[in-house]
């Protein structure tokens, strides 16, 4: 992998991750940009503890443009985008319209393809594994800045999901707090240590679902479930078999494996619903250590939790979306209308032949 880091005309960085070492990259952006202006605040609830990225700048972002004038696209001829250059393999740039910046953290897109029409699961494993590398290589620089505690690389895909923007992309959050998801997560890690005299909740939920019903697929480094109690119709975690606290400790052998594994899951995903129907929608979430100070978690160091990939999507069935509704949204209880036996048999049924 080469890495050669510029600037766009407007100041913000951008990341070109090449797999020749021989490329060149030293085209300039030729857009008349001012420097971007952002207002984000973060606001911490009293009575539930979390926190509120509070951005109003986010309502001038692009929104829908046609393929022709795709801001992630490479610049070719006159029409500029936020790639000066006339291809690439991955980059990585600083959002224009982040949610957090400066003090309160940083966002960053991921551009996985130039191919617009394309999706994740389209790529190739040498192209996947280019991905992974850029996300690790994101996670351990945004780590070192004085504002970010976690490190969040995800990717929203389909308009059902809220995309604006149909190139395939994904994106980086540096929180500069420990996110409510994980902190419950530590908490429960705590509990578990302390009431078994050690033992880690996350080696003890893996061990307990490959022994089970729900199991997806199965690698030599990687396995994949559908968890007991999932949130989602359709939801699989895939976690690495050794337990590592973020990308950045993964060995050769899970890394070299991972693309294999996550490209089948990806694929299983578009073919759940049957063929004729468009692609599905969903989210991939990678659950990482933090990177601050875990003194509120009695007992609990980064070594404890275990790095993870979360993958939903909120079609339950041909046609139709899960909606978070009252209990959903007023409450944070979710009911699933798939149940996760079933889902995960169905994943398995519809495996590459």
């Amino acid at each position: 992998m080469k890495k050669t880091s510029t600037r766009l005309a407007d100041g913000r960085e951008l990341i070109y991750y090449d797999l020749r070492d021989d490329t060149v990259r030293d085209a300039v952006d030729r857009r008349p940009l001012d420097r971007t202006v952002t207002t984000s605040e973060i606001r911490r609830d009293p009575l539930l503890g979390d926190s509120v990225a509070v951005a109003s700048h986010r309502q001038g972002r692009t929104y829908h443009p046609p393929a022709d004038e795709c801001p992630l696209c490479p610049t070719r001829g006159d029409r500029l985008s936020e790639i000066p250059d006339s291809s690439y393999d991955v980059v990585v740039f600083e959002n224009r319209f982040p949610s957090l910046a400066g003090d309160s953290g940083r966002c960053e897109v991921v551009c996985f393809t130039s191919d617009h029409d394309a999706s994740f699961a389209d790529l190739g494993v040498e192209q996947a594994r280019l991905v992974l590398d850029a996300w690790t290589d994101r996670t351990s620089e945004l780590s070192h800045l004085p504002s970010v505690e976690q490190v969040f690389c995800f990717e929203n895909r389909g308009a059902e999901i809220g995309v604006t923007l149909g190139h395939p992309h994904g994106q980086i959050y540096a929180y500069p707090f420990t996110t409510p998801r994980t902190a419950l997560m530590l908490r429960s890690l705590a509990a578990h240590k302390e009431a078994t005299g050690g033992e880690n909740l996350f080696d003890a939920v893996l061990e307990r679902e490959l022994a089970g019903e729900r199991v997806v697929l199965e690698g030599e480094h990687w396995a994949a479930f559908v968890p007991y109690a999932a949130h989602w119709p359709y939801e699989v975690h895939l976690y690495p078999r050794r337990r590592v606290p973020d990308l950045l400790a993964l060995d050769e052998a899970a890394r070299t494996e991972f693309p294999q594994v996550y490209l089948e899951l990806l694929r299983r995903f578009d073919r759940i619903f049957g063929e004729g129907e468009p692609p599905t929608p969903y989210i991939s979430a990678w659950h990482q250590a933090p990177f601050g100070a875990l003194e509120e978690f009695d007992g609990v160091t980064r070594d404890d939790f275990a790095l993870h990939l979360e993958l939903f999507t909120i079609r339950r069935t041909s046609g139709k979306l899960k909606f978070l509704a009252g209990s959903e949204s007023g409450m944070s209880v979710f009911i699933n209308d798939v149940p996760p036996e079933r889902a995960a048999e169905r994943l398995r049924e519809v495996a590459s032949s």
